[in-house]
């Protein structure tokens, strides 16, 4: 009990904090795509050429998520992704790494109870819902 009293709480508690849900990430991620499908196709065709649209992606959530907070579609959806340590935004390093990783698509599918998928562990982040002001 002794050693409990010395410890400081973490920052930030995802525990007291309301998580989002699947519905509201996966409408964000689909609001997203086709901002980065309209981007994309500004350099060329979607539909012959993938990469521009999810180098888009990349870019779009490194900066939006790792400065902000939020991407577009995340705003709209009413969501935020935060760092798990003080609540805040992830950074831009740890923005670009949860990006690749959600373009690969699968860790970001394999969520556990906290609704935290593999790009969210390993970018220490947390995708909760925005407070109202």
């Amino acid at each position: 009990m002794a050693a409990r009293a010395n410890s400081t709480p973490p920052a930030f508690d995802p525990e007291s904090t309301l998580l989002a849900g699947f519905g509201r990430r996966f409408a964000a991620l689909m609001i997203d795509w086709a901002l980065c499908l309209l981007v994309g196709s500004l350099v060329a065709d979607p539909r012959g050429v993938a990469w521009p649209p999810v180098a888009v992606l990349v870019l779009m959530n490194t900066f939006f998520i790792g400065l902000f907070g939020q991407t577009p579609g995340m705003a709209l959806a009413g969501i935020r992704c935060v760092s798990i340590e003080d609540g805040g935004a992830i950074g831009l390093a740890k923005g670009l790494l949860r990006a690749v990783l959600l373009a690969l698509l699968i860790p970001a599918v394999i969520m556990d109870q906290a609704r935290r998928g593999w790009h969210d562990r390993w970018a220490g982040s947390v995708v909760v819902l925005k407070k109202k002001p």
